[in-house]
């Protein structure tokens, strides 16, 4: 803001540029290689405005060294699931990773995860997993229970429930109820705590960013200073996949060009 003259100066290495209004479309911290650098927060900063913290947001999440060196088989292996943290979950694809968990449904839970908690598979939600190895163990008594687990996931998935159930030394028809229980409660109830995310290398939006208390919804100016505009991800708004997040690019961005 030049305090001589009306609207706002901006010194380029070009020279100065002066304007009536300014619009700040800079994106948020997101994929660094393509330019990302946060820019638009330090100018909110500048001229006053409130900041909600920033963090990667749509992001793989990675696990301890001794996790994945125990799930080390499961590398590549994707399944439709269910992936809950606290009371938010989400039914889409997981895929296990050698830096840990992938896929859109742990993308989706990244924004609500946080350091320190725990996040939950269903790795077949829906299915009745229980009462389909009853009936296997009494039609097949003989076969491995992750043989009958391979019916409903990827072998490899199988492989690995009935390892950390301790079933595999037995067939299926050894297997008492109890025991059939807690594997299908590994099925549906598979538990793990991150321990970071892959961060904003490979992050889709970020989290957090201007306040949009500090900012009119119907035109994105910013109530404290006249004339300056912040539309996109530089705002704290952040969408879930299936482009709600160019939605809301697009939006407010138009909403800020019929202001200006």
């Amino acid at each position: 803001m030049d305090p001589l003259t009306p609207g706002f100066r901006i010194d380029t290495g070009r020279g100065p540029l002066r304007a009536a209004r300014v619009v700040v479309a800079t994106g948020g911290k997101s994929i660094p290689k393509m330019g990302a650098t946060g820019h638009g927060y330090r100018i909110a900063e500048r001229f006053g405005l409130a900041v909600t913290e920033t963090r990667p947001a749509l992001v793989p999440l990675t696990l301890a060294v001794q996790e994945l060196d125990r799930l080390k088989p499961l590398a590549g292996v994707s399944v439709q699931g269910r992936v809950a943290c606290g009371r938010t979950a989400f039914d889409e694809a997981v895929l296990f990773t050698h830096r840990g968990l992938s896929g859109p449904a742990i993308l989706q839970i990244s924004s609500y995860w946080r350091e320190g908690e725990a996040i939950t598979l269903d790795l077949a939600p829906g299915q009745g997993v229980a009462a389909a190895l009853r009936a296997a163990r009494g039609a097949e008594p003989r076969i491995a229970p992750r043989t009958a687990l391979a019916r409903l996931l990827p072998e490899r998935l199988a492989r690995q429930i009935e390892a950390e159930a301790g079933l595999t030394d037995a067939p299926l028809g050894a297997q008492g109820n109890a025991a059939l229980d807690r594997l299908a409660g590994l099925v549906h109830g598979f538990t793990l705590k991150p321990v970071g995310s892959e961060g904003y290398r490979t992050a889709e939006v970020t989290l957090g960013g201007v306040d949009t208390d500090a900012l009119d919804p119907c035109t994105m100016e910013a109530r404290a200073m006249p004339g300056l505009h912040f539309v996109g991800e530089v705002v704290d708004i952040t969408g879930w996949l299936g482009g709600c997040n160019f939605q809301w690019a697009w939006s407010s961005g138009w909403v800020a060009g019929q202001a200006v």
